[in-house]
């Protein structure tokens, strides 16, 4: 997933210590191909990347991408929730078929470490916030959800079997410059810069724990880094937001005060996210500095840097 948001950033911080970063990616057409191509153009022909165009679910490719690797970041994936009600087989495909053709390939190259995304979606419709790592997480809403708890099963069954290290790591709405595109940061800087009005779900009842992608990636490296045996971190800012406090920042930022249409929830979305981050603190070093106030902005300079808006 090296042409991804997270995948973007996470190997421009690894080249910049001086790490080789093989990078796998399709480039699909989830959401513009054109800012992948673009994000990759970033990388290449920066010292120690080599880039390998193809599908995680073609285990050759994934074989010749992680020859002479000590470690495997397992980013790729097709995100998002509502997008499965339409393209349910796609999620099996990629999502679990995928992610069993990376992780059993690390097996047979004996990886020392395998590091991949779960998502704050795990925990479904689970009501005690903040979500610690240990709350239960049966009580599935989404199949992206469902997909992420099927992947932390079968890493820990591997490593139960096999000895493999694997750390799964639970993003919680991660955000910033060079953003997906089906992310709400991006819809509502696009649609005020447009002068549409914006959907507003749940009512503006909702609330996220939004983390900066910065912080995100200050996690992910770190977690490569210590290579714990069988582990999952939640991965947040360790503060929850209100929705129209978000929009609030977005608006703020751009001059704009936006037309809101506020709707129900949407299938598959909760009201809440939070994340307990204690356990990430203590044995990750985790501390993540971003909040909506500083991040906000500098999503919406790189937006308008990268639109000419």
């Amino acid at each position: 997933g090296v042409a991804g948001f997270i995948g973007f950033h996470t190997t421009q911080v690894l080249l910049a210590r001086g790490d080789e970063v093989v990078g796998l990616d399709n480039v699909n057409a989830y959401y513009d191909p054109a800012l992948k191509e673009k994000r990759l153009t970033m990388l290449e022909g920066k010292k120690g990347f080599t880039f390998i165009r193809g599908d995680i679910r073609d285990r050759e490719t994934v074989r010749k991408a992680m020859q002479g690797c000590d470690r495997v970041l397992h980013l790729a994936a097709l995100a998002g929730v509502r997008y499965a009600f339409e393209h349910p087989e796609d999620y099996i495909s990629i999502n679990i078929n995928g992610f069993f053709e990376v992780l059993d390939e690390a097996r047979l190259q004996k990886i020392p470490g395998f590091i991949y995304a779960s998502s704050s979606s795990i925990y479904g419709s689970n009501d005690t916030f903040p979500s610690n790592e240990n709350d239960k997480t049966d009580s599935q809403v989404s199949l992206y959800g469902q997909n992420k708890k099927e992947n932390e099963l079968m890493a820990h069954v591997y490593h139960h079997l096999y000895g493999m290290n694997v750390t799964g790591l639970r993003f919680f709405t991660v955000y910033g410059p060079w953003g997906r595109p089906d992310m709400a940061l991006f819809m509502f800087t696009e649609s005020m810069l447009k002068n549409k009005p914006i959907n507003v779900f749940g009512h503006g009842k909702m609330q996220r724990d939004f983390t900066y992608v910065d912080d995100i990636v200050s996690g992910i490296v770190a977690a490569i880094d210590k290579n714990y045996p069988d582990e999952v971190f939640n991965l947040g800012c360790g503060k929850t937001e209100e929705l129209m406090d978000y929009i609030g920042a977005v608006e703020k930022a751009l001059g704009i005060t936006a037309e809101k249409n506020f709707m129900d929830m949407q299938p598959g979305d909760t009201v809440r996210s939070s994340a307990d981050i204690s356990k990430a603190q203590k044995m990750l070093g985790f501390a993540p500095k971003t909040e909506i106030k500083d991040g906000v902005p500098k999503f919406v300079e790189w937006y308008r840097s990268y639109y000419g808006a």
